[in-house]
C-alpha cells in the first residue's frame, strides 16, 4: 500500500510548462501595450476611438445640414422622420440658388477673397522673412508692434480706415481688403508675418549660405530658394486668409455698400429675399429650414473643396511653427 502524499507538498510545475506561460504572458502584453509602451492595441483603440468621437463632434453639424437640406417640408413636419428623408427633394437647392443670385454672388466673393488673401499671402511672406533672418534697428520694437495690431479689434480702427479709404475714392469696390493686403495687413495681418518667421527660422543658415556662394543674391535666394520649399506655410496662410474675407460681412456691407454683395452676405438677408421672390400671392411667413439649410451648405461648399485639397499642409505648419491659425 502507497504511502498517502505529504499535505502541503508543492506541485512542481514543469520547465517547459513555465515558459509556454512566460512566452504567452509576454505576448499578450506586447499585444495590449506594445514592446516600447507606446505602440499597443490598447493605446491605439483609446487613441482611435477618441478621434472618431472629436471627429464626429465636427462633423456633425454639416451632417445634420445636409441631411435637413434634402427634406422636403412633409418630412421636416413628420417627427417620425429622422436623418434619413423619404425623398430628396432638389427643389430646395434649386430655390436657395435662385434667392441667393448665386453665381453673381460667388464671382464678388471671390474677388473679395481670393485678391486680397493672395496679396497678403505674398507680401507677409517677404516681410516675414525680413523679421527671420535679417538683423536691424529696431527690429525687436517693430515685431513687437505687429503683434500689439493682431490683438487690437477691427472695430476700433473701422472708422478711420473708412474715412481713409473714402477720401481714396475706394469705397464700392474691392480695393480696400486688397490694398491693405498689399502692404503686410489687412484681416489678421499680422498672424501670417508670425507663422512665415517661425517657419522660415527652420530652414538652416548653410542653404542660404551655400546659395550665396554660388553667387545667388537676396531676392534670388528668396525667390529660388526660399519660397518653393516654403510651400507649407504659403497654402495655409492663403487658405486662412481667404476663409477669414470670405466670412467678412460688417467690412464687407461698410466698404462695399450696394454696389456689390458677398454670398454670406446673401445669406444674413436670406429670409426677407426669399419671401420678396417666392411670397408673391401665397402665405409664405418664414423660410422652411430645408431651403435654408440649403443655401447654407451651397455658400460653405466652396471653403469644403478648399479644406480638401489643402489638408495636408496644415501638418506640415503645425509642426514646423506650432500655430494653428485658431
Amino acid at each position: 500500500m502507497r504511502d498517502a502524499p505529504e499535505v502541503g507538498r508543492a506541485v512542481r510545475i514543469p520547465a517547459d510548462w513555465r515558459k509556454n506561460a512566460r512566452f504567452w504572458t509576454d505576448k499578450a502584453k506586447h499585444l495590449l501595450w506594445g514592446r516600447q509602451g507606446s505602440d499597443g492595441l490598447a493605446l491605439k483603440t483609446a487613441v482611435y476611438a477618441l478621434l472618431v468621437i472629436i471627429g464626429f463632434v465636427y462633423v456633425y453639424p454639416l451632417l445634420f445640414m445636409a441631411s435637413q437640406s434634402f427634406k422636403s417640408l412633409q418630412d421636416l413636419l413628420d417627427p417620425t422622420v429622422g436623418w434619413i428623408p423619404r425623398s430628396i427633394d432638389w427643389n430646395n437647392y434649386d430655390q436657395a440658388w435662385h434667392v441667393l443670385h448665386y453665381m453673381k454672388a460667388l464671382g464678388t466673393s471671390l474677388l473679395n477673397s481670393v485678391l486680397p488673401a493672395a496679396a497678403q499671402t505674398w507680401s507677409c511672406a517677404i516681410v516675414g522673412y525680413g523679421f527671420a533672418k535679417y538683423r536691424f534697428p529696431g527690429k525687436p520694437i517693430l515685431f513687437a508692434l505687429m503683434l500689439i495690431t493682431f490683438v487690437v479689434p477691427k472695430q476700433v480702427v473701422m472708422i478711420p480706415m473708412f474715412l481713409m479709404f473714402k477720401q481714396y475714392h475706394m469705397l464700392e469696390t474691392p480695393l480696400p481688403f486688397i490694398v491693405p493686403g498689399l502692404f503686410a495687413q489687412g484681416l489678421r495681418g499680422a498672424l501670417f508675418v508670425l507663422i512665415y518667421v517661425q517657419f522660415f527660422r527652420t530652414i538652416p543658415d548653410a542653404l542660404e549660405e551655400a546659395a550665396a556662394i554660388d553667387g545667388a543674391g537676396a531676392l534670388k535666394t528668396f525667390f529660388r530658394i526660399v519660397l518653393p520649399i516654403s510651400v507649407p506655410a504659403i497654402v495655409v496662410s492663403f487658405l486662412f486668409s481667404m476663409v477669414w474675407h470670405w466670412n467678412e460681412t460688417y467690412l464687407a456691407s461698410l466698404y462695399l455698400g450696394n454696389a456689390m454683395t458677398t454670398l454670406p452676405q446673401e445669406l444674413k438677408t436670406f429670409n426677407d429675399a426669399f419671401k420678396a421672390m417666392y411670397a408673391a400671392g401665397a402665405k409664405v411667413t418664414d423660410v422652411n429650414e430645408a431651403i435654408r439649410m440649403a443655401g447654407t451648405l451651397l455658400i460653405v461648399l466652396p471653403l469644403l473643396i478648399l479644406y480638401l485639397f489643402a489638408q495636408r499642409y496644415f501638418t506640415q505648419v503645425v509642426d514646423k511653427t506650432g500655430l494653428t491659425g485658431e
